[in-house]
């Protein structure tokens, strides 16, 4: 017998559970291009959506697709969302090439959207600083094999840093496929309190482990 195609960034043992419409949840969203590029991003401030750089590439130019393609649903669940809003203006990290979809420390994109998409909900908090190893994190999006609701890792940790300076990137050990890019990789503030402290941007071939850009490096003001 066949054995199941292993998606990446997952492993042999799959944690990652639905999740309800609730804090922090809420805030998510999905990021889709009107080329059919789908991703997953959060709401940082009323207008504001944090997601990954390699997401707003159209595929058959290697360029950025045009912000007015750019849609966030947020709450998006089972085909329908609680706001939407639709991209006016695309801030990359500095020096990304979408043609090849790098350096990954500049993969973190900032969608400026045409309305505030908030209501009832609290925008999530940028952790500027670094929590040490083994922190707690949680990580969802809407992902591949179930693009129509967030499916999340929430028992999952901090395991260090990757590169040297700038390129610095967090490494974990949260279960997440292709999807979840540019889903928030939350950190536990203190009992219920969670903040982002990073970009989800690339998972392990074959274990459930991924990489993500660190909040620190955004701009102090999105």
């Amino acid at each position: 017998m066949a054995q199941p195609v292993r998606l990446p960034g997952l492993g042999s043992s799959d944690p990652r559970q639905a999740v309800a419409a609730a804090v922090p949840w809420r805030a998510l969203g999905r990021v889709q291009t009107e080329l059919g590029g789908r991703c997953t991003g959060a709401l940082i401030a009323p207008r504001t959506v944090l997601t990954a750089a390699h997401c707003l590439v159209a595929p058959r130019t290697g360029r950025f697709v045009q912000p007015q393609s750019v849609h966030f649903l947020r709450g998006y669940h089972l085909g329908r969302w609680e706001a939407a809003g639709r991209a006016v203006r695309l801030q990359t990290g500095p020096g990304f090439d979408p043609a090849r979809r790098g350096p990954p420390e500049a993969d973190w994109a900032l969608l400026t959207l045409d309305q505030d998409v908030a209501e009832g909900v609290r925008p999530l908090f940028l952790q500027r600083r670094l929590p040490p190893p083994g922190t707690p994190l949680m990580l969802g999006g809407y992902q591949q094999d179930r693009p129509e609701l967030i499916l999340a890792d929430r028992d999952c940790h901090l395991l260090g840093l990757a590169g040297h300076g700038a390129a610095r990137l967090l490494v974990h050990d949260c279960a997440g496929t292709r999807g979840a890019s540019g889903a928030p990789v939350l950190a536990q503030e203190a009992p219920g309190v969670w903040s982002v402290i990073g970009i989800a941007v690339a998972g392990a071939k074959d274990a459930a482990r991924g990489l993500a850009v660190p909040t620190a490096a955004l701009p102090e003001a999105p």
